[in-house]
């Protein structure tokens, strides 16, 4: 009891204490949610019409295109520019068919399975003349071998999992096809629909003849703008804001932009370094000369050029070693230096042979527990063939097709490394005769090789190439590094980096309208962080060093200036420099209109001042072009049309480049030009659409697209 009376002695303070505990519960609780909600945004890359998609979707999206292209190239690896292209054609294929997808539905527009197969029945898709399901006589997409094939691996993915997972990069690669086409033919009825909203008439089709085919001859007086010089021209506040509220709409950005000033020094090789690499390459001459096997050598001396001890084609070396090679005799070159890509170069030419770039062969592996027992089996085999055994039939009853297929250069000819067993198989394609059966000893089996044909024969070249970048050293290397610190430590502000750059020997330059589709900054590679601090920098940061490029650049970064999404400012730099420029222009017709005041003849026009000549086949349909001026007049066509033959022009046309008076001298439909109807009525349709035809861009503005790849990659 007297504990009961002590608590409730103590009844409102335990009552907060119980509050204060509940309320950290619940703040826990609710942070956990927040950084929950904001994990899941951090590992968004965007957004399209409200719907959001991850880094992992977008990854698989990815990986799906990347695989598609080494699948259709026939390569392992893409370049670095190479996969930022893939990059933006996913992300763009994506917001495309997103917004079209979005846009069907409501429509009620849909791909049915019938019309898919109509497209595979008929077999003139141009994605499906592409694909490994072609018949190689007629060149046409074979539906039943593309049935065949999936049965196939459909059966594999019960019975043989290992054949499975050999046939899964073409099944992939179908998929990839197959959802292709179902987009395709969804955008391409979303645009059938639209197209029948267009519609053209007779009287479209009569107006429209006459204003493609009339040409109009005309005397032209000329005053051009830069005959009076822009000083002359007063621009004040008040003509630059009527001038922005007229071209308002042409300053309207759909994403958000900024500017940078930066500083970019890129480490170069010193005297030193230079002399040093010099006197290494020479050693490297000596050695590779005398060489018994060069890629001992190549491999010590780093090169930039792989040796894989087979003859290949000339464009598979670096374009600076194949100009060389036609005219080199076999033996070693001196020490060569290419300025253009900053590198020192040793060619040793071994051989030039004539060999075929495609070969076709067909094989059968031979596998055992022994080498010895590989090679029994494998004997009994060739003996067979030789005694005239049908190939296909005897590879049959070892599991295997005895198909043909082709090698050409471009499989191995790019390959970084190639072990012995690899290169003793591909020379004997190479130089194998047309119907000869080798049996071929490998390190862990042996092959049964027989060569069917051999086409497109070349030069090849088996050539060592030692390549080095001049590069610089440990030493030059910190100097820099410790020399750009220190100025960066001095920059905290954009003022205080263009006057340190200056002290410091370094360039401050200016870099604008970067978006979050950029991949790099100002062109320089590994400048995803860079990026990153640009998008959440306030204007007048100052970013940390970054090193970039191949370990040879260092940035730092100044947020300069931040566009928002929407119309630019009036008084934003690069509308000020545009409203200034239109302004002056305006000025300037304004003083040239009033110079022609009262002119009614060409001649009384020369007398002012102007340019006369004779311009001919002007039509309504496109811009005249004024050699005086040089520019392109779309006015002065609209103003030619308007005015009768013989007539002078009611009034001065002002001009992109001038002011112009003329007089009609004839017009006359071109030479040959003949109306019909029906035609001129389907041209004036398909330009009409092509009117409407930016209807993908309005439905993406309207989408309200997020990109955040910069982000991520």
């Amino acid at each position: 009891m007297a504990a009961l009376g002590k608590i409730r002695s103590k009844g409102v303070t335990l009552v907060i204490i119980i509050a204060l505990g509940l309320f950290a519960f619940i703040a826990e609780e609710a942070f956990r949610s927040c950084n929950g909600i904001k994990s899941q945004q951090s590992m968004q890359i965007g957004e399209v019409a409200g719907e959001k998609i991850s880094v992992q979707d977008f990854q698989k999206l990815m990986d799906e295109y990347q695989s598609v292209v080494k699948f259709t190239s026939q390569r392992d690896n893409l370049t670095e520019d190479e996969l930022n292209q893939i990059k933006d054609q996913v992300w763009q294929q994506y917001v495309s068919n997103k917004v079209i997808a979005d846009d069907a539905a409501k429509l009620g527009l849909t791909v049915t399975e019938e019309e898919l197969q109509n497209v595979l029945n008929q077999g003139t898709n141009q994605m499906l003349t592409q694909t490994p399901f072609v018949n190689q006589q007629t060149g046409r997409f074979d539906i039943n071998t593309l049935k065949q094939f999936l049965d196939q691996y459909k059966k594999a993915q019960k019975e043989n999992p290992q054949q499975a997972e050999q046939m899964k990069m073409v099944y992939d690669y179908w998929m990839f096809v197959e959802k292709t086409l179902r987009t395709q033919l969804l955008g391409q009825k979303y645009q059938a629909l639209l197209a029948h909203c267009v519609l053209s008439n007779k009287v479209e089709a009569k107006m429209g003849f006459k204003d493609q085919n009339e040409e109009a001859t005309v005397q032209l007086a000329s005053l051009a703008y830069n005959t009076i010089k822009d000083a002359d021209v007063k621009v004040d506040g008040a003509d630059l804001k009527a001038k922005y509220a007229e071209l308002k709409p042409a300053f309207k950005q759909s994403v958000e932009t900024r500017d940078i000033k930066y500083v970019d020094f890129i480490i170069k090789a010193s005297a030193a370094d230079r002399t040093g690499l010099q006197k290494d390459m020479a050693d490297f001459q000596q050695q590779l000369a005398v060489a018994e096997n060069p890629a001992q050598i190549i491999s010590k001396s780093t090169s930039d050029v792989p040796f894989i001890g087979l003859p290949i084609s000339k464009n598979s070396f670096p374009a600076d070693i194949a100009a060389k090679l036609d005219s080199m005799t076999v033996g070693t070159s001196n020490v060569i230096e290419n300025k253009q890509d900053n590198t020192l170069n040793i060619i040793r030419l071994m051989a030039k042979t004539s060999l075929p770039d495609s070969v076709e062969f067909r094989q059968i592996q031979v596998a055992a527990s022994t080498p010895a027992e590989a090679k029994t089996k494998a004997d009994s085999i060739y003996n067979a063939l030789q005694g005239g055994a049908d190939f296909e039939a005897l590879a049959k009853k070892y599991n295997q097709t005895g198909e043909k297929t082709w090698m050409t250069g471009r499989q191995y000819e790019k390959a970084n490394t190639m072990s012995a067993d690899n290169r003793l198989y591909i020379e004997t394609l190479l130089n194998g005769t047309v119907g000869e059966t080798k049996n071929l000893q490998l390190s862990q089996a042996n092959v049964i090789i027989q060569v069917t044909d051999r086409r497109a024969f070349q030069d090849k070249y088996t050539a060592a190439v030692i390549k080095r970048v001049i590069d610089f050293g440990k030493d030059t290397r910190s100097a820099a590094y410790n020399k750009f610190s220190e100025f960066v430590t001095k920059c905290t502000s954009i003022e205080d980096m263009q006057k340190q750059a200056a002290k410091y020997g370094y360039q401050v330059q200016d870099y604008q309208n970067i978006t979050t589709a950029a991949h790099n900054v100002a062109g320089v590679r590994a400048t995803r962080d860079a990026l990153k601090w640009i998008f959440t920098a306030k204007e007048g940061d100052i970013s940390p060093l970054y090193e970039c490029g191949d370990n040879d650049h260092m940035m730092v970064i100044a947020l300069d200036k931040i566009h928002p999404q929407g119309y630019r400012d009036a008084d934003d730099t690069e509308v000020k420099e545009i409203l200034q420029r239109e302004v002056i222009k305006d000025k300037k017709a304004e003083k040239l209109i009033a110079k022609l005041q009262g002119v009614n003849s060409v001649n009384a026009a020369k007398a002012k001042g102007a340019k006369v000549s004779t311009v001919e086949q002007i039509t309504f349909g496109s811009a005249a072009f004024v050699q005086e001026t040089g520019a392109a007049e779309p006015a002065l066509s609209g103003a030619v049309a308007a005015t009768a033959v013989g007539k002078f022009s009611k009034a001065p046309v002002k001009g992109n480049a001038g002011v112009y008076v003329f007089q009609v001298a004839k017009k006359a439909n071109r030479a040959g030009a003949k109306f019909d109807q029906k035609a001129q009525m389907q041209t004036q349709r398909q330009q009409a659409m092509q009117y409407v035809s930016n209807f993908m861009q309005d439905l993406i503005t309207k989408a309200e697209v997020v990109d955040n790849r910069y982000l991520f990659f």
